[in-house]
This record gives structure tokens, sequence and C-alpha cells, in this order.
């Protein structure tokens, strides 16, 4: 078997991470086509499809979920190789609306310092109101906030989350009586 291309890994796990070819050539100041050739190459040396594709989704195929934990240790190995010499302290100040914290935030932090140690990320946890006006003010680096209206256009939308009404199958709502509701 022969060596694998190192940057061809790296955009492999860009793209299993944000979803996204063109987030993925972003974060290495690439183009989406070379990080699609990237990948495609890394595949036909596998001899593996690792991504399923279609125009709107990218997601990983049986085979590229079960190489996603080596390719990520090799490629965290590359970065501590690195970066043996000399660890250069980065900061990035995220807010993030107390709505969104959740259980796999500690994992998603763990992760993100074993990729780059050097990384030194400190969480503002508050309203999405205090996020976005800390932000505003410069304060933050990123702001991870539910969004309240449609007037601000300087973020991405990073997922939905659908709401739904559920009751008791012989619940029956009578019009003009309120209805009562347990979150």
């Amino acid at each position: 078997m022969k060596a694998l291309d190192l940057e061809a890994v790296q955009a492999f796990v860009l793209v299993a991470d944000l979803s996204s070819f063109t987030r993925a050539a972003q974060a290495m100041e690439t183009t989406q086509s070379a990080v699609s050739l990237k990948i495609r190459r890394l595949e036909d040396g596998l001899g593996r499809r690792l991504l399923e594709r279609t125009p709107r989704l990218v997601r990983l195929s049986a085979e590229g979920a079960a190489f996603l934990g080596a390719a990520r240790n090799l490629v965290a190995a590359h970065q501590s190789a690195i970066n043996s010499f000399a660890v250069e302290h980065r900061r990035l100040v995220v807010g993030i609306s107390h709505h969104i914290v959740g259980s796999e935030l500690a994992s998603l932090l763990k992760r993100m310092n074993s990729t780059d140690p050097g990384l030194v990320i400190q969480l503002h946890v508050d309203t999405s109101r205090s996020v976005l006006s800390a932000f505003d003010d410069g304060r933050l680096d990123a702001a991870i906030v539910l969004r309240h209206d449609a007037k601000r256009r300087d973020g991405d939308v990073l997922f939905e989350e659908p709401f739904g009404w559920m009751a008791a199958p012989d619940f029956h709502h009578r019009p003009g009586e309120p209805l009562r509701l347990a979150t």
C-alpha cells in the first residue's frame, strides 16, 4: 500500500466535520474543486468510498465512518509533530447561548484540543442577546446563538431545530380555550 496524502486526509476530516466541501475548502484556504480532487484521490488510493455525495448533502459512508477515527489520529499526530518544537498559544473567544450548550460540547472541545493543542478556547455562556451584544462590541471572535429575528445577515445557520406539538391521543382542543403547555 502506498503512503497516504496527509492533505487529502486532512481534507476528508474537515469535510466530515463540516459536512461541506465548500467550508472545508475555506478552512484549508483552497478551492472546493481542490478539496474534491484530494478526496477523490484518497478514495481511489484506498479503494474505498469514504463520502456519500448528493447536490444538497455530504455524509460519511460506512467505510468513511470506520476510517474517520484513524484519519483524525493521523492529522493530530502530524500536527503534534509540527508543534513539538514550539507551542504557540492562540486564543479564540467564543460566546454561546445557554440554550444551545448541550452534552456534546465537552467532547467537541476535547476533539478540537487534540487536533490543535496550541488553540486556547475561551467560552462565554449567556443569553443569545448578551452574546450578540458582546460580539458586536468586539469582545468575542465568534458567536453561536439562537436566531431571534431575520434582521441580521452577518452569520451562517449552523442547524435548524424543529419544534412540535404533542398531545395525548384522546386530547381535543376547544377553540377559544387556552392550551396548557409543558416544556
